[in-house]
């Protein structure tokens, strides 16, 4: 069942046809990929929203040989443990293109529990990919700091490596509701960093809390990768924030590397909403 709220009055949204209304008259088309449109335009100031098509093409590659496995195995597991009921009501806040969503919902289905799925992010092309994967999941174009979801309407939200908003997701979230959030530690892709840079930097160490919910785990992950290709090395860098911040000189410094060892290392906060 959607949860989707109109963003200017807030109203439930209901979706006919080719498009979506509220009960006030403001109406929100469907676009033919399957995802509506509800980034405000007053919030929407960058040129570029969320990652273009050659980043979700590249992180679609790669995460498809199974290079994170390991994340998603641990998402699924958090979700199955924490949720006691029959059906969930899932939203992946900066869902991409679905990946890591559709095992939450696949681990949910086997231990038999049903699952709907909305996803929500500011990249168009992420959504696309989305919905090639799961033609029934609500997507939609919207902010994180003000969701389209309605109040108390969700049991996970889901968040990883994305922006966050900790009152907008205890205010989605039902009263036992649970957030899964996975962020970087500091030596993650550190054998990319060091290919790259001449004094790499390592990520600032991964706490997390939100006010009005308990801590119920935080898992640490760690591993190492070891890529033999070049082009799986290209869609790793791709696929990050530091492509867009690195120079063209050093970004040269992978189009010969042929082989590529890097630690990988998360950290995922389980949280109840109280």
């Amino acid at each position: 069942m959607s949860h989707l709220i109109c963003p200017v009055c807030r109203r439930a949204l209901i979706s006919g046809g080719k498009s979506m209304r509220c009960e006030n008259g403001h109406t929100y088309d469907i676009a033919k990929q399957g995802y509506v449109n509800l980034l405000m335009s007053n919030k929407a100031s960058v040129k570029r929203h969320g990652d273009d098509r050659a980043m979700v093409r590249a992180r679609t590659a790669f995460l498809e040989k199974g290079y994170y496995n390991c994340l998603r195995d641990a998402v699924c597991r958090a979700a199955v443990d924490h949720f006691s009921g029959e059906s969930a009501e899932v939203t992946d806040v900066g869902c991409g293109e679905g990946w890591y969503t559709e095992a939450v919902k696949q681990a949910l289905f086997k231990a038999g529990k049903g699952c709907a799925v909305c996803g929500i992010d500011i990249s168009r092309d992420a959504l696309i990919g989305f919905s090639r994967r799961d033609r029934e999941a609500v997507l939609a174009v919207a902010s994180v700091n003000s969701l389209p979801i309605a109040d108390r309407s969700q049991d996970i939200i889901i968040n990883l490596f994305a922006p966050c908003d900790g009152a907008e997701f205890l205010r989605v979230l039902k009263p036992g509701g649970v957030v899964i959030r996975a962020v970087p530690m500091e030596d993650h892709l550190w054998g990319l960093k060091k290919a790259i840079y001449d004094k790499p930097y390592l990520n600032s160490a991964p706490e997390y809390s939100l006010s009005g919910a308990e801590l119920l785990e935080r898992i640490e992950i760690n591993d190492k990768l070891t890529l033999t290709g070049n082009e799986d090395i290209a869609s790793l860098f791709l696929m990050t924030p530091y492509y867009y911040k690195t120079s063209r000189e050093d970004q040269q410094k992978l189009e010969s590397l042929d082989r590529l060892e890097t630690e990988i290392s998360f950290c995922v906060f389980v949280m109840r909403k109280k």
